[in-house]
């Protein structure tokens, strides 16, 4: 599971993008299909939407298609609806022609939902251009940085070997990509070439301002009730450096809140004074709890995840559990519990 809102520092397991190879390839060839995760985050949207504008920029054929209707939080960054749905814009029969198929900001089979079998069946060439520590086999060429803060980096580091000029329509989605996954530059992940890019793109056109008020100043009331809920079941324990709650369905129905509405909340948990790990439960639409995994000590959050079929950041990860809450609960804290230094 994807938790690109990262708060990892410099992985031991980093590993660096061959640049001349991946500007090669994409120089060798004409048309890209472009894809991300399910449960978009601004890394997700800002990476696809800043990769198709290079490629544009260089006279390719790019096109984006997702398995997901764009949050409504998110929105602003497509106001040309360039963001297709696979099943309900563009049947899986018309992406056959494309030369080059770029997963961008993961690499697990269970982000790509319905794209999956997109991924499985293709012919085209299949490359991965991801920031996360965990990974399956898509059958893909590997690009993958893992001490960068975002994805959003790795694009505007592919724009730059490749000489395209940052353009005002890359830039914003580029901005908000760096932003959201460093928590608006106050994780660990963020270094001073953070800020220096943070800059660069500022300078092409970004509007800090306007993309904080966009991301965080339209919350709706559903989703200020659903944050009360889960602050209000929080619970501490291993004396306070463990934090962790949980939301249901019926909380989502009750605060009129929808399913993005719970993303941030295991970063508030951390606010708690003392508190080190943090572990959020979310019932899915569908069934079965989303967990998300956030930690500022020794924990590795991602090998955590890993033991449940997610993954993710040395100290932001996420899975999937379909058991009722009682015994997921159980499972996850007791791994937790375990794996605190």
């Amino acid at each position: 599971m994807d938790e690109s809102c990262a708060t990892s520092g410099r992985d031991p397991r980093s590993a660096v993008v061959d640049w001349p190879r991946l500007v090669s390839l994409i120089r060798a060839h004409r048309s890209f299909l472009l894809t991300t995760h399910i449960r978009p985050d601004g890394d997700a949207v800002g990476s696809a939407l800043g990769m198709a504008a290079v490629l544009e920029q260089l006279g390719k054929r790019a096109e984006i298609v997702c398995a997901f209707e764009l949050p409504p939080a998110l929105r602003f960054l497509d106001p040309a609806r360039k963001i297709r749905r696979l099943g309900k814009d563009v049947r899986a029969d018309e992406l056959e022609e494309f030369e080059v198929l770029l997963i961008l900001d993961t690499s697990a089979w269970a982000q790509l939902g319905e794209m999956a079998a997109v991924v499985r069946s293709t012919r085209a060439r299949k490359v991965v251009l991801d920031h996360h520590v965990s990974s399956d086999d898509l059958g893909a060429d590997v690009f993958k940085e893992t001490s960068a803060e975002a994805t959003g980096r790795l694009v505007f580091e592919v724009a730059q070997r490749l000489g395209v000029p940052i353009t005002a329509e890359m830039a914003g989605p580029l901005f908000v990509a760096l932003a959201t996954d460093t928590g608006w530059f106050r994780f660990a992940s963020t270094t001073a070439d953070t800020y220096r890019l943070a800059g660069q793109l500022a300078d092409a056109g970004a509007e800090p301002r306007r993309l904080f008020n966009d991301l965080y100043e339209h919350d709706s009331l559903g989703r200020l009730r659903l944050v009360g809920r889960a602050l209000a079941r929080a619970e501490t324990e291993l004396d306070g450096r463990l934090i962790h709650t949980w939301l249901s369905r019926n909380d989502f129905a009750e605060a009129g809140a929808l399913p993005p509405d719970s993303e941030d909340i295991v970063n508030m948990t951390l606010t708690v004074s003392g508190t080190e790990a943090a572990v959020i439960f979310v019932e899915q639409p569908q069934g079965g709890f989303k967990i998300s995994f956030r930690s500022r000590c020794g924990l590795d959050c991602s090998r955590v995840a890993e033991r449940f079929g997610g993954g993710g950041h040395l100290a932001a990860a996420g899975a999937y559990l379909a058991d009722p809450l009682p015994i997921a609960r159980s499972k996850v804290l007791d791994a937790v519990r375990a794996a605190m230094p």
